[in-house]
C-alpha cells in the first residue's frame, strides 16, 4: 500500500463531540531543520494531545521575512515543506488535524494588516524578539516590528483557545491577547482571548554546547554541536551528545544538577517518559558519560522511526503536496469565515 492509499479517505459531517472540542493553533518558522528541542517542547505535545483538541498546524514562512537580507528563496520553499514533511513524520494525523503552509491562506496577512492598524507602536516596540533582533541587525525592516500584528492573525483567524509555546514565549500570547481586546473594544466582540499550552517538563531545551542558551534552529545553523536535528544519522547524534557541555562534578538529581546535566535529564525524561526517581536511581554515581551514552541510545531509537517515515512521504510523488493543498483549502475555510466577520465589523 502506498501512502497516497493509505491516508485521506472521505470525510463525513463533524460530530457534536467534535464541535465542542478547544482549538489549539501551532506554528513554527522554517527558519532551519527542526531539532530535538522543538520536538520534545512541541511536536511531541501536539502528537500527544491532538485527539483531545481542533488542530491547526501552520508551516509559519511569512515570519521568516522579517530579516529579508537572510531569505534564501530555494531554502525557504525547501525548509516549508520538510517542517510540514516532520510534521507528519512525528505524528500528526494529517486526516484528524489541519496542516498548512502560512502564506497558501491569504487571510493571515489581510487580517495581519487590520489588527497592525489597532496596534500601538508602543506595544510592538517593547516586545522582547523585536529588541533582541534589531540590536543585531545593520537595518530594520518594519516586518520586524510588525510581526506580533501577523502572529495575532495566525491565532485570532481560528478563534484558537490554546497556543502551544515554550516557558519563555509567553509575551507573544499576552500581546495576541491585547490586540485582540483592543479590536473588541473598538468594533465589538469578536475574538476569544487564547491561552498558552506549556508542557511541565521540557517546555524549554536548551543547547548541547550553552546551557544557557535556549536550543535555536538559527543557532544550530552555524555551530554543529548545538544541537541534533531531527534528521542527524546515529553517529551525528552521538557526537553531538557526547561532547555537551556538562560539569566537573557528579551530579545527577534534578534539584541540585547545574544547567548542562539537567538538561540531559530533562531530555531523557521527557523521551523515556520514566519517573525522576528511577532516573536519578539509575545514574547515580556512574558519572556524566554514562547518562551521555544512554541518552544518546534514547535519541536516536526516538528518532529512528520519524527518519523512516519522513523518508517514505518525501519519497511518495505528490503525496506532501496534496496534504498540503488540502490542508490549505480547509483552513481558508475557517479563515474565511472569520475575515468575512472582521470585515463587516470594520466596514471593507
Amino acid at each position: 500500500m502506498t501512502l497516497s492509499d493509505a491516508v485521506l479517505p472521505a470525510k463525513g459531517p463533524a460530530s457534536s463531540t467534535e464541535t465542542r472540542k478547544k482549538t489549539v493553533l501551532s506554528g513554527v518558522q522554517p527558519t532551519g531543520s527542526l531539532h530535538l528541542g522543538n520536538y520534545v517542547g512541541a511536536l511531541s505535545v501536539w502528537v500527544e494531545n491532538q485527539s483531545q483538541y481542533n488542530n491547526l498546524f501552520c508551516v509559519a514562512n511569512l515570519h521568516a521575512l522579517t530579516i529579508p537580507e537572510a531569505v534564501n528563496a530555494a531554502e525557504l520553499r525547501h525548509n516549508s515543506r520538510q517542517v510540514a514533511a516532520l510534521f507528519i513524520a512525528a505524528g500528526i494525523d494529517p486526516e484528524e488535524s489541519i496542516i498548512f503552509i502560512q502564506s497558501d491562506v491569504p487571510a493571515h496577512p489581510y487580517l495581519a494588516w487590520i489588527l497592525g492598524c489597532c496596534t500601538p507602536l508602543g506595544w510592538l516596540e517593547r516586545m522582547t524578539q523585536y529588541k533582541t533582533k534589531s540590536a543585531q541587525a545593520e537595518t530594520i525592516g518594519s516586518g520586524l516590528l510588525n510581526y506580533p500584528a501577523l502572529q495575532a492573525a495566525d491565532i485570532l483567524l481560528y478563534k484558537a483557545d490554546f497556543v502551544p509555546v515554550g516557558e519563555d514565549q509567553t509575551q507573544h500570547i499576552e500581546i495576541t491577547r491585547d490586540i485582540a481586546q483592543r479590536f473588541n473594544h473598538l468594533f465589538g466582540e469578536c475574538f476569544p482571548l487564547p491561552a498558552p499550552l506549556t508542557r511541565a517538563s521540557g517546555a524549554r531545551v536548551m543547547g548541547f554546547d550553552d546551557p544557557t542558551v535556549k536550543m535555536s534552529k538559527s543557532i544550530a545553523e552555524t555551530r554543529p554541536g548545538h544541537a541534533v536535528s531531527l534528521l542527524d544519522d546515529p553517529d551525528t547524534i552521538r557526537k553531538v551528545i557526547m561532547r555537551a557541555v556538562t560539569d566537573p562534578g557528579n551530579e545527577t538529581r534534578f534539584d541540585y544538577a547545574q544547567p548542562g546535566v539537567k538538561n540531559l535529564l530533562v531530555l531523557y525524561e521527557v523521551l523515556s517518559k520514566e519517573p525522576r526517581a528511577a532516573i536519578e536511581e539509575k545514574f547515580a554515581g556512574k558519572g556524566y558519560g554514562f547518562l551521555k551514552r544512554e541518552l544518546a541510545d534514547l535519541v536516536i531509537e526516538t528518532l529512528k522511526p520519524i527518519q523512516e517515515r519522513y523518508r517514505q512521504i518525501t519519497t511518495e510523488p505528490g503525496y506532501l503536496d496534496r496534504l498540503l493543498a488540502e490542508g490549505a483549502g480547509r483552513a481558508s475555510a475557517i479563515a474565511e469565515r472569520t475575515l468575512a466577520e472582521v470585515r463587516q465589523l470594520v466596514g471593507v
